[in-house]
């Protein structure tokens, strides 16, 4: 069922008027820059969700790597290596026409999340390259980010998703695989079963 749009928000005043004022603790969290605390949040952080805008819509996808993957390089910059995906470039496409970039930060066991918000370019500076190699392996390009916002959010949504609790956590058993999604989203032109024999190795030997 739908909702009626009769029933839809369409203006600020409106929001404010049924949620009401944020708590001064909810505004005073907002920086312009990377203080020594936040500083030490995104070195124990090491994955993140990372979204961004361009002319065909939006996307968010994940980031991962060691803790403190990301690095503060100053109180107004980060940078954070472009590891080997699946060369849909998603992100990078977008932000070659917007350069803003918006990322929510999770830490293993901690409730609160971190978020920043900024522009990002995509470089391939030699030096930076060889900076964040890992494996041996040099990452193509690197995106250096101006931090405009960044503050933390309260740990209620963990909370209720129980996202840290094993006893909560599905088994991989319990939902289709990646391959049988691919076979059928394909038509069978993918063989689901050959795939996912094959993912464990090849996620293994192209991490880097």
């Amino acid at each position: 069922m739908l909702a009626d749009h009769q029933f839809d928000i369409e203006t600020v005043e409106k929001l404010e008027t049924l949620f009401g004022q944020p708590a001064q603790a909810s505004l005073a969290k907002e920086l312009d820059h990377i203080d020594e605390y936040y500083r030490q949040w995104i070195a124990a952080s090491p994955f993140l969700a990372l979204a961004t805008v361009g002319p065909d819509g939006l996307d968010c996808s994940p980031r991962g790597d060691p803790r403190g993957f990301v690095d503060v390089v100053d109180a107004h910059t980060v940078i954070l290596p472009e590891r080997r995906g699946n060369n849909r470039i998603d992100s990078l496409r977008n932000l070659i026409s917007d350069p803003r970039v918006a990322m929510l930060f999770l830490i293993p066991g901690l409730g609160e999340t971190l978020r920043i918000n900024g522009r990002a370019r995509i470089s391939t500076d030699p030096v930076l390259l060889a900076r964040y190699a890992m494996d041996g392996k040099q990452p193509r390009v690197v995106l250096v980010i101006k931090v405009e916002t960044i503050f933390f959010q309260c740990s209620r949504a963990v909370a209720r998703a129980g996202l840290w609790d094993s006893s909560r956590h599905v088994g991989r058993s319990s939902l289709p695989t990646p391959g049988q999604i691919l076979e059928r989203v394909s038509q069978s032109a993918i063989d689901g079963a050959a795939y996912d024999a094959a993912l464990p190795e090849r996620v293994k030997t192209t991490l880097y």
